[in-house]
């Protein structure tokens, strides 16, 4: 969304005063990410998501999970930053000037690779989405369904099922409809089409 966009980043980044690597780091020490982000989660789900989008990849069990958010709690977010961008593994495979990206989700032996990692974690982790709809800050998905923006006759048609009593109108309709229509079909084609 352009309102998450740093664009003193940008400008520092497209004229050249920092490198990609830099302004990775900016981004993720920047105050919409402290406020929006960091604050909302636990060390464990910042590990999950930084991992997973800084060297494109998940995280690979449970002690460096655990590894990271000791470093977290103990040194701080932004020493977990420089700790994950100063790294080899990050070093060998982005170095300065290379944007990060997701690895390879297509795993040899399996006929579907997996789910992108900005797909798979939602913004917020479950018990920050049920703290905030307590607190009457975020709609519940249950309510959002319910009283969400109001869907017109064609997205209720193609997206909802419709009811008993509805579907034993809908059918016999739209057959009779059809009949309609390729009786109109039929009587113009024979006026067009007249021997004689």
């Amino acid at each position: 969304m352009s309102s998450d966009r740093d664009r003193y980043l940008e400008s520092q980044l497209r004229n050249g005063s920092i490198t990609v690597r830099d302004f990775i780091r900016g981004l993720l020490l920047s105050d919409r990410f402290l406020s929006g982000y960091v604050a909302c989660n636990s060390n464990y789900r910042l590990v999950e998501q930084v991992i997973g989008r800084v060297l494109g990849r998940k995280v690979r069990d449970n002690t460096e999970k655990l590894t990271y958010s000791i470093v977290i709690a103990e040194k701080g977010f932004e020493a977990f930053v420089d700790l994950v961008l100063n790294g080899e593994e990050y070093m060998q495979r982005f170095g300065y000037d290379t944007v990060p990206l997701e690895r390879s989700r297509v795993l040899p032996g399996k006929a579907v690779g997996e789910a992108p990692v900005y797909q798979e974690f939602p913004r917020y982790s479950f018990d920050w989405q049920e703290k905030l709809t307590s607190m009457g800050m975020m709609m519940s998905i249950e309510d959002h369904l319910r009283f969400g923006p109001n869907k017109t006759f064609a997205e209720r048609v193609i997206y909802e099922r419709p009811s008993e009593k509805a579907f034993k109108y809908i059918v016999p309709s739209f057959i009779i409809l059809s009949g309609i229509i390729v009786a109109g079909i039929l009587k113009v084609l024979n006026s067009v089409f007249v021997v004689g």
